[in-house]
């Protein structure tokens, strides 16, 4: 694993230096990965939270173990639709708030 040993300062900076300034395709790509990424380590999380196997969560949303294996492992962003069933099929709930200001 790669690390940076803390040198870098300014993030966005970085960002734009390896992938594009935003709005950039290749920003816009590194960003899609990366909410991908994302999206599938906390349904991962949840997942074991909830002491759930792959196997039955797919069970649960009539889909398949494979799916959400690629859903976990950033390969796929499930459809809005699917990413509620899944937080359903564990038992949680999504609260939408406004942020503290």
């Amino acid at each position: 694993m790669q690390t940076n040993n803390h040198q870098i300062k300014d993030y966005s900076t970085e960002l734009e230096r390896k992938y594009g300034a935003v709005g950039s395709k290749e920003r816009e790509q590194f960003d899609e990965e990366a909410w991908n990424f994302y999206t599938g380590q906390l349904l991962l999380e949840a997942r074991k939270e909830s002491k759930v196997t792959q196997e039955e969560l797919a069970h649960r949303i009539n889909s398949s173990k494979s799916y959400i294996s690629r859903i976990e492992h950033g390969q796929i962003t499930p459809s809005v639709g699917v990413f509620y069933r899944i937080i359903n099929a564990l038992g949680m709930r999504v609260d939408i708030v406004h942020p503290i200001v």
